[in-house]
């Protein structure tokens, strides 16, 4: 799997070099106090709600690798209608949703749910979490970030 940035080069702006540093924290390599699990459903929720192909992508198999279940995975965009995901995590999603869709009337009922399961520097890192990944998933559709397959999908031989 490659990407091929089809509208322009990232590294034209150090923009990009910000954003780097942002993912340096709070990007799935980054070292946290909230539980990886959790970090990266939002990850992934982010990607899902923003759709990047590039960020669906990489946070699939960052999930797979950490272990989250593929079934959870797989119905991650359904949450709401799952019992596979805590009181917490549902929590963290529905305030996940409400900053990356910018649900301001919800917002601060979004917030007072999730204190209830999170001390303040989760509750802090879960937004910049969440904020990290907005600002990567709008970077990569505006440098138009296309997944291609290495090497390219060919046809199956139906000659026979």
């Amino acid at each position: 799997m490659r990407f091929e940035n089809t509208r322009f080069d990232p590294d034209g702006t150090p923009f990009h070099d910000l954003a780097k540093q942002m993912a340096a924290q709070f990007g799935y390599r980054a070292e946290l106090a909230l539980d990886p699990r959790l970090a990266e459903l939002l990850r992934l929720r982010v990607a899902q709600l923003n759709p990047c192909s590039y960020c669906l992508i990489l946070h699939t198999r960052v999930a797979a690798e950490l272990e989250i279940p593929p079934e959870v995975i797989a119905h991650l965009a359904s949450w709401r209608e799952s019992a596979m995901f805590s009181d917490a995590e549902r929590a963290a999603l529905d305030y996940c949703e409400g900053l990356t869709l910018y649900d301001v009337a919800r917002f601060g009922d979004l917030h007072e749910r999730l204190r209830a399961h999170f001390e303040e520097q989760q509750v802090a890192e879960i937004a910049a979490v969440i904020i990290n990944m907005t600002v990567w998933t709008r970077l990569k559709l505006a440098q138009g970030a296309t997944p291609s397959a290495d090497p390219p999908f060919a046809a199956p031989d139906t000659s026979e």
